[in-house]
């Protein structure tokens, strides 16, 4: 390990200019304005081949709303010792807008290096695993060595916006895993590089319609106040955090939460009642509970409401995500705890999170997952950055993966 450390570090300028070519080619959704990801996935592809991963292979998912007519996914494979239980890398290549520009202190889309910080749109998100990613299996390379298990560096498509032509379309029209598959998401983390994700609160966004009977303002008892109707709704359905008040250290809050948050506008004036309201609802709820629980308390609070206020009240589920964990005590839980403690010199502790990462489309299909990086989260904001530093040290990490456990 500490050859394959010291050739991790020799490589800081490489890594500095991978980054550089990989920023300089915005890879964004259509959804984004922009082209899809192909551009950037070939000088990708370049690039390996170049530095010696010869064995890649390319699943393009059609989309017709790119000029190629395609958003590409790239594998490339490292084999190991024993193809038994694969390490999967898993990166995405795409990337969001730079936002207001103005908030910008250098181009977004050129690398500027300043205090041992990488400035620029992806650098964070997610070149810095990708970069170390490819790095560390470089090191191997480089020095002869082969990796105890085979080593999957997987790069994929349209993550910003959903994963439906990345991951998600692996995982339906090709068999790439397999149950005993170790695999890494190095997307998110802390300034540390202590916390593990290992679960995802499930997903419920509702889109709440309520009709009653527009009239008059000032002669209510002519109508029926679908907003008034809508106020009662949303308390009722944010009291359910008491009702489902199981509590869970792994999460932050961790507890599940039922929020009111979008409202679409109804009447234009002051003085009508509107007759129609919309509002929506973000549930994110711990796994323990079953959504299908969540539906039915739901479904009675809809009913009071309906009954109260003599409204009729329609839903629509814009999102509805069950969300598995990943059990503490996988392989790649133990792999990557070591790891982490012999590079950075922490222990690592386990979290869940509230939101979505390709990680719980994963877990989902059978798989475990878990979520890692030494990251300072500045992942789309203005002035985005990834610390050298921290480059080096995941490239150290993810080495010391594909070596096995309790290397010197």
């Amino acid at each position: 390990m500490k050859t394959i450390f010291e050739n991790i570090d020799s490589h800081r300028k490489d890594m500095i200019e991978l980054q550089s070519l990989l920023t300089s080619i915005p890879a964004l959704a259509p959804e984004s304005g922009g082209d899809g990801e192909l551009k950037k996935c070939e000088a990708l592809e370049k690039y390996l081949k170049k530095h010696g991963i010869k064995q890649l292979e390319r699943f393009d998912a059609p989309d017709n709303r790119v000029k190629s007519g395609i958003r590409p996914n790239l594998v490339a494979t490292i084999p190991g010792e024993t193809d038994d239980e694969k390490l999967w890398i898993m990166t995405h290549m795409d990337v969001v807008p730079e936002g207001d520009l103005s908030l910008w202190q250098t181009d977004p889309w050129k690398v500027v290096e300043k205090d041992g910080k990488l400035f620029g749109r992806g650098v964070e998100d997610n070149q810095q695993g990708l970069v170390s990613s490819v790095f560390a299996a470089l090191s191997l390379l480089e020095n002869n060595i082969k990796p105890k298990r085979t080593v999957k560096l997987l790069f994929v498509a349209d993550e910003e916006v959903g994963s439906k032509y990345g991951i998600s379309y692996l995982l339906a029209n090709h068999k790439l895993f397999s149950k005993n598959d170790i695999i890494l998401v190095p997307d998110g983390g802390d300034s540390k590089g202590e916390t593990i994700e290992l679960a995802e609160k499930s997903i419920l966004w509702l889109k709440i319609t309520t009709k009653g009977k527009q009239t008059h303002a000032s002669r209510p008892d002519n109508g029926i106040n679908a907003f008034l109707a809508n106020c009662d709704l949303a308390l009722k359905l944010n009291n359910l955090e008491n009702l489902f008040h199981e509590r869970n250290p792994m999460f932050d809050p961790d507890r599940s939460t039922f929020q009111p948050t979008k409202k679409e506008a109804n009447v234009p004036n002051i003085n009508t009642i509107p007759g129609e309201d919309i509002f929506f609802l973000d549930s994110r709820i711990l796994p323990c509970y079953n959504l299908n629980k969540v539906r039915q308390e739901i479904k009675l609070c809809i009913k009071e409401v309906e009954a109260t206020h003599k409204v009729k009240i329609s839903t629509q589920e814009v999102q509805a995500e069950q969300s598995p964990s990943t059990p503490n005590d996988a392989k790649v839980v133990s792999l990557l705890s070591d790891a982490i403690k012999k590079v950075y010199k922490k222990n690592s502790r386990i979290i869940g999170i509230g939101g979505g990462t390709v990680a719980g489309l994963l877990r989902k299909a059978g798989f475990y997952a878990a979520v890692w990086g030494k990251l300072d989260e500045c992942a789309h904001n203005p002035n985005e950055y990834s610390k050298i530093d921290n480059m080096l040290g995941d490239a150290k990490v993810m080495a010391y993966m594909m070596m096995g456990e309790k290397q010197n």
